[in-house]
């Protein structure tokens, strides 16, 4: 178990680390006009959802801080929901806002599971 969790729980920082490395210094109107790199992101972000929903019990009550559901559902949303649209300013937001932070939780956890 704790092998499987240190695998998925390095695909998580892995993705993050990828989509850190595409969007570095790249604005908002940048980031849509290349669609290569959209989609970069965004199976990135799909990786991330499901690598966390493969996560142990046992680490997910340890790291309460973690949005564990929102990622989730979030996952869940770009998966079902690329052919009709996905919110563009909420990948966005996720990318500017909620990656570094989620990066060092996992980081974290890395170190200590």
């Amino acid at each position: 178990m704790i092998k499987s969790d240190a695998l998925y729980i390095s695909h998580v920082i892995e993705s993050i680390k990828l989509i850190e490395s595409y969007t570095e210094g790249v604005s908002f109107d940048e980031f849509f006009a290349n669609r290569m790199m959209y989609d970069a992101v965004i199976r990135n972000l799909q990786v991330l959802a499901e690598s966390t929903q493969k996560i142990s019990l046992r680490i997910k009550e340890k790291y309460p801080q973690v949005p564990w559901r929102y990622i989730s559902g979030f996952g869940n949303i770009l998966v079902r929901d690329y052919l009709e649209g996905i919110d563009e300013s909420s990948v966005w937001h996720v990318v500017v806002s909620d990656l570094l932070e989620l990066r060092i939780l996992f980081e974290k956890m890395k170190f200590n599971i």
